[in-house]
């Protein structure tokens, strides 16, 4: 007969569930526009009210969405919505919650460019200094990709590992750290890029192209082959914007935290 679960511990995660879902409802409004920039959040007796939640879990809320960047608060002023410039892009959230409230033109610009400046360099250092293990991981993720163009399998999943391999394997510990950070914005371009019919059977060439020059060493190879591969995926999510086919959501939850 299973342990009664003491009461202690059954509160707290009803109290982290809470919190968990009153930053959810208010950041997925103010990405979306409900709150508008500069706009001061309700009191807190309204907001409790509509979250259905104690002032404790709102002043919690209102402290993780201030340090996501979205919210500024002091006693004069009270709580206000920041502009987008000043949001925390690399959080996971606030990438779940602008892919649920609607990926822009611009925000999907900004992402190619920011993967433009960074995976050829990353991808250059891994021709020089990855590991043999390090290798053989991004083969795996390789053979996932294959594995889930022949079969439906979930190709965007083993995409992702394939990228985040490569910025590890260069050696670079703030590379490291940067593909954490960057993994819900890379999964976010990968779930448009892959919405293409043929899209994934077609870049898999491009991705075996990098794989192969970072396992020859040579890393103006593996630069020029990361490049192409970006390059196409940035035409694979215009053709997808100049359809106007809707965009995909973000399908891994940003709380869950465990291509193209």
């Amino acid at each position: 007969m299973p342990r009664e679960t003491p009461r202690a511990v059954r509160s707290g995660a009803v109290i982290k569930n809470a919190h968990g879902q009153a930053v959810d409802r208010i950041g997925g409004a103010i990405v979306s526009g409900r709150y508008a920039v500069g706009a001061t959040l309700p009191a807190e007796p309204l907001l409790c009210g509509e979250l259905g939640v104690s002032r404790t879990v709102v002043r919690e809320a209102v402290k993780s969405l201030a340090a996501k960047g979205l919210l500024v608060a002091g006693p004069k002023v009270g709580t206000r919505v920041l502009p987008a410039d000043s949001w925390n892009w690399f959080d996971p959230d606030v990438v779940a919650w602008q892919t649920s409230a609607g990926l822009t033109r611009e925000f999907l610009r900004d992402l190619q460019e920011l993967r433009r400046v960074i995976e050829p360099a990353a991808v250059r250092m891994a021709a020089e200094r990855a590991s043999a293990q390090e290798i053989a991981e991004i083969e795996t993720a390789y053979a996932g990709m294959k594995h889930a163009v022949e079969h439906r399998g979930d190709y965007v999943a083993h995409d992702l590992k394939f990228h985040q391999g490569l910025l590890r394997a260069g050696g670079n510990r703030m590379m490291v750290q940067m593909s954490k950070a960057i993994g819900a914005l890379l999964r976010t371009s990968f779930e448009v890029s892959t919405t293409l019919l043929d899209g994934p059977a077609s870049s898999l060439p491009l991705h075996r192209a990098v794989l192969d020059a970072v396992i020859a060493q040579n890393p103006q190879r593996a630069e020029r082959a990361s490049l192409k591969l970006i390059d196409s995926a940035a035409d694979d999510i215009e053709q997808v914007l100049a359809s106007g086919r809707r965009l995909p959501w973000l399908r891994t939850a940003a709380r869950k935290r465990p291509s193209r």
